[in-house]
C-alpha cells in the first residue's frame, strides 16, 4: 500500500488528527464521498490501493483544477515544467506578479489549466503561512510569505498522488457540497470536513462566498438525509454550541488539535473539535 500526502497547505488539514478519525471510519463501505475535500488527508490516507471508488469534490475550483490536473497524464508533466519555473523565478516581487494574474479576469480566464494548477501550489507554498483566502472579487490576496528560497513541490509524492487518481476509480467533482453527493447511498461512505464553525469570527474564505451559520444548518439537515438513505456519515468541525445542538442526536467525539493556520497568531494553538458519526 503506497500513501500518499497533501500536496498543499490547506486549513483544518487533517493529517495531525488522523489516528483519530481512522478510528472511526467504517470497516467496509462502498464509494468514498469527500465534499470537502481540501487537501485530502484522508482520501490519501484511504487510497493507497488499487481498485477503489471515490467521488472527491471542493467548492474551490482552483483546487480541484489541480488534482484533475494530477490526474492526466499530459498536463501532469506540463504542470511539473510550470512549478520547476516558479521555483527557479521565486521572488517577492515574481510573487505578486504571479499573484496578481486574476485581477484580469478575462486574461485569467485564457490561461491553460495546467498553468493555473502550477500557479495554484505555487502562491500556496510561497504565501505568508500557508493561506488560501480570495477576497469578494475571487482574487487570491494573501501578502508575499517572506521566504527567500520555497520548497514548491515533493516531486515523489506528486508521482503518488497521480498514481492513486489513476489506480482508483475517483471523480473529481467542483460543485456545491449538496450535488457532489447526490448519489450516495445505502453502504457508501461520506466523510464531511466543512469550513469550521465558531463562536467568534474566524477564517472561512476559502471561496469568495465564505461558510457561515445558514451554511453550517443546511450541511446538518445534509447528515441526516444521508443517514436516512444508509450512508455511513462522519463529520468534524469545532466542538461550538452551535455544533452540538445541530448534531445532538448523533454520537459525538471530542478531541484535541492543534491549528496553526490563523492570520491571527495569537488564535493558533490547541483546539477543541469534535468527530460526529450516524453509527
Amino acid at each position: 500500500m503506497v500513501k500518499g500526502k497533501p500536496f498543499v497547505k490547506w486549513a483544518g488539514g487533517k493529517r495531525q488528527i488522523m489516528n483519530e478519525l481512522l478510528k472511526y471510519v467504517p470497516a467496509n463501505y462502498k464509494t468514498f464521498y469527500e465534499p470537502f475535500v481540501g487537501g485530502g488527508a484522508l482520501f490519501f490516507e484511504l487510497f493507497g490501493s488499487y481498485g477503489k471508488k471515490a467521488v472527491i469534490n471542493d467548492y474551490n475550483k482552483e483546487l480541484m483544477n489541480v488534482y484533475k490536473c494530477l490526474k492526466d497524464e499530459v498536463l501532469f508533466e506540463k504542470m511539473f515544467k510550470e512549478l520547476n519555473t516558479h521555483q527557479t523565478n521565486h521572488s517577492e516581487e515574481y510573487y505578486y506578479e504571479i499573484r496578481n494574474i486574476d485581477r484580469n479576469k478575462m486574461k485569467y480566464s485564457k490561461i491553460a489549466d495546467y498553468k493555473r494548477a502550477a500557479r495554484t501550489i505555487y502562491l500556496n507554498k510561497a504565501c505568508f503561512n500557508g493561506l488560501y483566502r480570495v477576497n469578494s472579487n475571487d482574487e487570491f490576496n494573501v501578502p508575499f510569505g517572506k521566504k527567500s528560497k520555497v520548497n514548491i513541490y515533493d516531486g515523489q509524492n506528486l508521482g503518488i498522488v497521480h498514481c492513486i487518481l489513476n489506480i482508483n476509480d475517483v471523480e473529481i467533482l467542483s460543485v456545491d457540497f449538496e450535488e457532489a453527493v447526490k448519489n450516495a447511498k445505502k453502504g457508501d461512505f461520506v466523510y464531511l470536513d466543512p469550513p469550521y464553525d465558531s463562536d467568534t469570527k474566524t477564517f472561512t474564505d476559502y471561496t469568495e462566498n465564505g461558510f457561515g451559520r445558514d451554511e453550517q444548518i443546511r450541511l446538518a439537515e445534509l447528515f441526516k438525509n444521508l443517514s436516512e438513505r444508509g450512508c455511513y456519515v462522519m463529520l468534524s468541525n469545532h466542538n461550538t454550541k452551535l455544533i452540538k445542538e445541530l448534531y445532538k442526536d448523533f454520537n459525538r467525539h471530542v478531541i484535541r488539535a492543534q491549528r496553526n493556520i490563523n492570520a491571527n497568531g495569537q488564535k493558533r494553538g490547541k483546539v477543541e473539535e469534535v468527530i460526529i458519526t450516524n453509527y
